[in-house]
């Protein structure tokens, strides 16, 4: 049996008074892309597949933390999501999960689009609503470059085929790395002004496969921010505790975010916890320890075992990664291995 006692039951806080609502979870860390500053061309080592969590796995832990533990959505990610057979299965079951008070679990995907045109609308009809297509080049020759893929038409068909299914928001995230693509910054307003999506501008974070990663490369959400407002004019939208700054344009065609993760860190907000697709509990993306949780799953645990295990991982959550700091210690994962 997998009961849960009342001692585990209740809302994730910890010591900062901060209370964990989203869960990233990772499917796995494989992808048929090899993005530049997340993967290398080669060699790349990837978890068994016994080792990963089976959807039957998942949609338990997704089921304690949102019926006991106070997670309102669940973002899936990987790797590259759509990779995993029959990904629409597991959509399938974690759509069905509610919260305490009756509302439904809010699923969305994070994917790199090139195969969302092919499963855009299994996913809606499954119980998707939302999905984010990551896309850092509009330009086919550079988009080669940073992937090592040729199939920039095959994202924007995705794209479209999302909007064109009813997944709501559909928002498109670009890394803006310093002398990659940050000549694109204003292509990709327009075309999120165009196709009715919004583009979400990611400061370039210390999580490439190749640890490469410097300072000098990160374009400040300021800048980013400043480039589009002299061309399209903006104005700040309040927002809660997701990640990204909100602009909306003046002229009402639409919005942007911006996530400042590098300049201005939103830790002190931060509502997200994590798991990778081997069952590893992460409460920060920077994290450098994390908490099995497939071994007590896969040893008999019971539900408040592994609640309490959870309970505690998340109250000794840290006050918030340090990068560009001498004391900042890069994790072992990339974000790959993370989930996105």
């Amino acid at each position: 049996m997998n009961e849960v006692s009342t001692t585990a039951q209740g809302p994730l806080v910890d010591t900062f008074g901060r209370v964990a609502r989203d869960l990233r979870i990772s499917i796995t860390d494989r992808c048929n892309f090899r993005c530049v500053y997340c993967m290398p061309e080669e060699g790349m080592q990837f978890a068994p597949r016994q080792e990963l969590l089976t959807f039957e796995e998942i949609t338990r832990v997704a089921r304690l933390f949102v019926e006991e533990l106070g997670i309102e959505s669940v973002r899936l990610t990987g790797g590259e999501p759509t990779v995993r057979r029959d990904l629409h299965r597991l959509v399938q079951m974690l759509s069905a999960l509610s919260t305490p008070d009756g509302r439904p679990l809010e699923v969305s995907l994070t994917t790199n689009g090139s195969s969302l045109a092919r499963h855009a609308e299994l996913l809606r009809h499954s119980g998707l609503r939302r999905v984010n297509v990551s896309l850092d080049s509009l330009r086919p020759d550079r988009f080669l470059e940073i992937t090592r893929r040729d199939v920039l038409q095959d994202v924007l068909d995705g794209i479209d085929a999302a909007v064109a299914t009813g997944l709501d928001p559909v928002k498109v995230n670009v890394v803006v790395v310093r002398d990659k693509n940050e000549d694109e910054i204003l292509d990709f307003a327009a075309y999120g002004r165009e196709r009715g999506v919004q583009i979400r501008f990611i400061e370039y974070m210390p999580l490439d496969a190749s640890g490469t990663w410097t300072l000098a490369q990160v374009v400040p959400a300021e800048e980013i921010v400043a480039a589009i407002d002299a061309v399209f004019p903006l104005e700040a939208v309040a927002h809660g505790a997701e990640p990204a700054s909100r602009w909306r344009y003046l002229d009402g065609q639409g919005e942007i975010g911006v996530i400042p993760s590098v300049t201005k860190p939103f830790c002190g907000d931060c509502d997200r916890v994590r798991m990778t697709a081997e069952g590893k509990f992460l409460t920060c993306l920077f994290a450098t320890e994390d908490l099995d949780l497939r071994g007590p799953l896969r040893g008999g645990a019971t539900d408040s075992e592994l609640a309490e295990l959870i309970k505690d991982a998340v109250y000794m959550k840290w006050s918030g990664h340090r990068i560009g700091r001498v004391d900042f210690v890069r994790p072992s994962r990339s974000m790959s291995q993370i989930g996105g």
